[in-house]
């Protein structure tokens, strides 16, 4: 492996399994180091496409977002380092489809418990074709104002304190991630800082070992002294004795090896990692220790005198002429997130939309307050749902009872009333089951169906001034307005509507209070002695009915009552109830497999 830099100013990454906080935080920090160019380059979230927003200091910006490695690959052909942070059950495959794109060098893989084999294989690959792996249970790696993958040195306050935007001058590797963010911490108290960080991950068999990255690191003329942290279990330090011994490694290693307390147990016990498992003597902490010190590391009595052993070592380069001064420079400040200032009291927004209906913030979903549970353990129906999301109150039984009555009631007039036309000629024109609804709902006006708000306007009005029926039908003729809910196309005062007479025995039989619905009765009495047909229809049952109920069950106001009739509630009940029927000839038309409606002539007048 050896070689030497793995990142500069200018590597991009594919990110591998879209999550937004690591993606953001390496913008945040490419920022921070004043990078010209993003180091994501593109999203692989299988299965999807399309763009991702983020932001780029105060830019928002959108990065594409691919469904396969290859595509992404393909796309961004300078992007050469892999980001997996695909789950264990897939993170061994991903990654070797990324080895096996050419323009990949190095693959980071965060998840733990990938299986040792597939691991095995992983490495074996990327040996015999030159690249690098980074893992897999690592947290990733950074070079200090250059490049950082995903979470690597935590937040952009941890990343300014430990003084990760400019290069240091020391190289570090370790096995455990989490310890990774105390050394660096550690090293910019004594040193100037970090030039390039590494955790290689804490399985047994990990990617790339921490001799690989410190003959790396001895080739990086940047890096002047090299800084280890391993763990005891396994033999991975051995490998850098003997590096030592053989004097691979020129440039001073400060090193130790963390696990001494092992020796206190009477038994074996697994710290943390895969790998963090003593098997002997050599695999202790101490053997180690002993080990690294003997072949020329420095090696510290503990880990409290590791800062110490760091800042000698640093103190006696910087003596010897062999670490030139670093320019320091204050940062750019990152902008906060909205949301996370709102939080933080730091700063006040408005909201762009009020709800006060419903609220899906909780454990569960609240109608009008009402948790979803109670809504089901109190064995509410389709009325109460809509006496909550509509009027923001739970009516009476009696009152929910009517208004599913009504849906059920107007759910269909059959196929031949312009709404079901609409949609039974634009279902068998093959549109989807939305355009077929919606096509016989925009029919629905003060023609058909859409005058059960009007007829309760009108009644209302003409009931509370003391208006006559003749009065009142009159007055509507002098104003050339129809009287609305008054007249049907095919019933008449021998064959009324069976809808009507039953929502009007309902109503008898269970409102307090029946007046606007007697005075609508009272009118169609007058107007049937002007023509057979202009009857009771059932948008003025409804409309006279749900103003008695509004008025009949004391929960509401003049105010909230006049309110409810001018907004559309009531016409909201028929569209509601008749989208039922409509949906109804859609999949009917359908089942049937109806061709292409088209009208006969012999039914059009052909005029001049």
């Amino acid at each position: 492996m050896a070689t030497g830099q793995l990142f500069s100013r200018t590597t991009q990454a594919l990110f591998y399994n879209y999550k937004q906080l690591p993606i953001q935080r390496m913008l945040d920090f490419d920022f921070l180091c004043g990078r010209e160019t993003p180091s994501v380059a593109g999203i692989i979230n299988p299965g999807s496409e399309g763009f991702q927003k983020l932001f780029f200091g105060q830019e928002e910006i959108a990065i594409p977002v691919h469904a396969s490695i290859e595509a992404a690959s393909a796309a961004h052909p300078t992007a050469d380092v892999f980001i997996n942070f695909a789950s264990f059950r897939s993170a061994a495959a991903s990654s070797m489809s990324a080895l096996k794109q050419p323009t990949i060098r190095v693959v980071a893989i965060i998840a733990e418990g990938v299986p040792e084999s597939d691991t095995k294989q992983l490495i074996a690959y990327a040996r015999a074709n030159n690249k690098v792996v980074i893992g897999p249970a690592t947290v990733g790696g950074i070079q200090a104002g250059a490049f950082k993958i995903g979470d690597t040195a935590g937040t952009i306050d941890n990343i300014i304190h430990c003084k990760l935007y400019r290069p240091g001058s020391v190289g570090f590797v370790s096995k455990s991630g989490g310890m990774s963010n105390e050394l660096y911490n550690s090293i910019a108290r004594v040193t100037d800082g970090i030039y390039e960080g590494i955790a290689i991950g804490g399985d047994v068999f990990p990617g790339s070992t921490l001799s690989d990255h410190v003959l790396r690191f001895n080739n990086i003329p940047q890096v002047k002294m090299i800084v280890v942290l391993g763990e005891l279990g396994g033999r991975d330090e051995y490998s850098l004795v003997e590096a030592l011994k053989q004097g691979k490694v020129t440039k001073p290693v400060v090193a130790w090896v963390s696990g001494t307390c092992a020796t206190l147990f009477k038994s074996e016990v697994q710290f943390g990692h895969a790998g963090a498992k003593s098997g002997g003597d050599l695999e202790s902490a101490q053997g180690k220790n002993q080990a690294l010190r003997e072949a020329g590391a420095v090696v510290p009595t503990s880990y409290e005198a590791f800062e110490t052993s760091i800042k000698e070592t640093f103190d006696k380069l910087i003596e010897a002429g062999k670490i030139p001064p670093v320019k320091e420079f204050t940062p750019p400040q990152i902008p906060e997130d909205l949301s996370f200032a709102i939080k933080s009291g730091k700063v006040r927004a408005p909201t762009h939309i009020i709800s006060t209906i419903s609220d899906d913030r909780g454990e569960e979903p609240c109608y009008a307050g009402v948790p979803m549970s109670s809504i089901i353990e109190k064995g509410f129906g389709v009325g109460d749902v809509i006496s909550l999301l509509w009027f923001k109150r739970s009516l009476p039984r009696y009152c929910t009872q009517f208004i599913e009555i009504c849906i059920m009631l107007c759910a269909d007039h059959g196929p031949c009333v312009s709404g079901a036309h609409n949609t039974i000629v634009t279902a068998r024109a093959g549109k989807d089951l939305v355009s077929s609804l919606v096509s016989g709902l925009l029919t629905i006006g003060p023609r058909f169906g859409g005058a059960i708000d009007d007829a309760a306007r009108y009644f209302k009005d003409a009931h509370d001034r003391g208006l006559t029926p003749y009065e009142f039908v009159e007055g509507m003729k002098k104003k050339g307005i129809r009287v609305a809910g008054i007249g049907h196309r095919i019933k008449n005062r021998d064959n009324k509507d069976k809808r009507v007479e039953l929502l009007q025995k309902f109503a008898r039989t269970h409102f307090p209070s029946v007046k606007y619905m007697e005075y609508a009765v009272q009118v169609e009495t007058y107007t049937l002695t002007k023509a057979n047909n202009l009857v009771l229809n059932v948008d003025g049952a409804i409309g006279s009915l749900f103003l008695d109920l509004l008025a009949g069950s004391g929960m509401f106001t003049k105010q909230e009552i006049d309110e409810i009739v001018e907004i559309g509630y009531l016409n909201g009940l028929f569209v509601l109830a008749r989208s039922i029927g409509l949906i109804g000839h859609t999949f009917d038309q359908k089942r049937l497999k109806q061709p292409l409606y088209r009208h006969p002539w012999e039914d059009v007048l052909y005029t001049k």
